[in-house]
């Protein structure tokens, strides 16, 4: 059985995103299984920081006006990140899957790593002010309930979160 490594993320990877992924297990044969959440609704408080301290004021008014996806808007975005970034890992000759998932993306995060193939997960966000600082991020929630090692990425940059 090969390893594989979980990868979550928020938007469609970029091939750098994916090079740094692919940088972790250079000489390694592991498969990919990339996990794209179909977000329908975020802390409105958060998402308005998250959208100033990035200097996104559209994105904040957005969010400020309540204006969020339908579930069907939701699931066409997150499958199109999600072809996006299966095609970028492929682009690179790697085997990849990948699988559209709830907002809430633990439940889809346990139920990977419970089925024994999953070496690690690897989160891929942007920075997230309120989240990150009070660690209720993705990657923070799966360190804490996962018997995996789990990296936090933040997207299209070499840097940890």
């Amino acid at each position: 059985m090969t390893d594989t490594i979980l990868v979550l993320t928020e938007d469609a990877l970029s091939p750098t995103d994916v090079e740094h992924l692919l940088a972790l297990h250079p000489d390694e044969v592991v498969e990919y299984r990339v996990l794209v959440p179909a977000d329908t609704e975020r802390n409105l408080l958060a998402a308005i920081i998250d959208d100033l301290s990035l200097g996104e004021l559209r994105a904040a008014l957005d969010h400020a006006l309540g204006k969020e996806p339908s579930a069907s808007q939701a699931a066409r975005t997150a499958t199109e990140q999600l072809d996006e970034s299966v095609a970028a890992f492929a682009a690179a000759g790697r085997t990849v899957t990948g699988q559209v998932i709830d907002d809430d993306p633990l439940p889809a995060l346990r139920a990977a790593v419970a089925a024994g193939d999953v070496r690690e997960v690897a989160v891929v966000t942007y920075p997230h002010a309120v989240e990150d600082t009070f660690h209720r991020d993705w990657a923070s929630r799966a360190r804490e309930e996962l018997q995996v090692p789990v990296l936090h990425l933040y997207a299209g940059t070499s840097t940890l979160g």
